[in-house]
């Protein structure tokens, strides 16, 4: 393997004490690869732990919806490291290994029918729209505004663009999974 670029900040880093303390309790104590990267910008480091933990941790979307979304993105992009954390958050919010499994070629080929839910394929096609193209089909906008609300849907839109940065943060600057 070749020499990453722009190397991880030591696990035992201590400054800045608050920023670090703040992602530390986010984390459960413990620091993963990417707040490694991050915090060679407090600023950005920061910004990102304050607004992250908002979306994975405050929104009225449902779970497991919102989970899908951000593996969604995941397969999407290439970001191995992203998939890798979110799988066992969708898992533990009423996802199955199957759905797993066939998440890891969406957008390549069509899913497993009655693999997932109606919902579940409309969040699924609103990721692959919004990651690859960019453009959302209204008649699909419409379809999951009348199933989800306004509250959820904004949530949903604004889990799939946040996701996006996150996956291209991650694949540019290599970020490999924790071991």
């Amino acid at each position: 393997m070749t020499e990453r670029l722009v190397p991880y900040q030591p696990l035992d880093l201590s400054e800045p004490a608050d920023l670090v303390a703040a992602i530390r309790e986010r984390r459960g104590g413990q620091f993963i690869n990417l707040d490694r990267m991050l915090l060679h910008s407090a600023p950005f480091a920061r910004g990102w732990n304050a607004f992250l933990g908002e979306v994975r941790n405050n929104l009225t979307l449902d779970p497991k919806l919102r989970e899908l979304a951000m593996c969604g993105v995941a397969i999407l992009n290439r970001a191995e490291y992203e998939f890798i954390h979110h799988a066992p958050v969708f898992l533990s919010a009423g996802g199955s290994q199957e759905q797993v499994a066939a998440m890891r070629s969406m957008g390549s080929k069509p899913m497993p029918e009655n693999l997932f839910s109606k919902v579940e394929e409309d969040v699924i096609d609103l990721t692959i729209q919004m990651t690859r193209s960019i453009e959302v089909e209204p008649a699909l906008m419409q379809r999951l505004q009348s199933t989800l609300g306004n509250e959820s849907l904004v949530e949903l839109v604004g889990v799939i663009a946040t996701y996006n940065m996150v996956s291209r943060f991650l694949v540019a600057l290599q970020v490999t999974p924790e071991h």
